[in-house]
């Protein structure tokens, strides 16, 4: 960035007003505004220095540098490092047929609000499966003999709107270890 432009302009406006104080103010202008080019660069340099340290101040990551080059100002952008979410986990290989003691399949209907539905078709295309599939896992899981049961009353604790664990409405947490 060249400042230049900037410092020629304080220049002109100083002339600018001593022209109506006569030809011997005009010369003292003239020579104050040569003068005082290095104090005005420097000022302005201060200036966009404390700007760039403002706005690397507001950034999450990342920031911004002001570098001399020359009699210009060169700035550096180093972007926000936005983190990359980890990769999900490969869904677990389902167990082989009579494995767990499968003896065959059997068909159910199951009838669930369609929002629910919804939601469990979402998760299961988060973990790479049908949704037949991931209900079975579910089910396998809360009647494995090792299952645990967890019910727990939060109504107690602290927690605002940024609960850890999902939406409460009745501030409980119900589910399967």
């Amino acid at each position: 960035m060249d400042i230049t432009p900037f410092v020629e302009s304080l220049r002109r406006d100083l002339l600018a007003a001593a022209e109506s104080a006569g030809e011997q103010a005009r010369q003292t202008a003239e020579r104050l505004g040569y003068a005082l080019d290095p104090s005005a660069r420097l000022a302005l340099m201060e200036a966009i220095s404390q700007a760039a340290a403002e706005i690397t101040a507001a950034m999450p990551s990342g920031g911004v540098d002001v570098r001399l080059d020359g009699r210009d100002l060169e700035f550096v952008v180093q972007a926000p490092q936005i983190p990359t979410p980890p990769a999900p986990p490969a869904p677990p290989a389902p167990p082989a047929p009579g494995e767990l003691g499968d003896e065959g399949l059997a068909r159910i209907t199951v009838r669930m609000p369609e929002s629910i539905k919804v939601k469990a078709e979402e998760a299961a295309a988060v973990a790479g499966q049908s949704l037949n599939t991931w209900l079975v896992a579910l089910v396998r899981a809360a009647t494995n003999d090792r299952a645990l049961h967890v019910d727990v009353d939060l109504s107690s604790l602290p927690f605002g709107g940024d609960f850890p664990f999902g939406k409460r409405n009745n501030k409980r947490v119900t589910g399967w270890l």
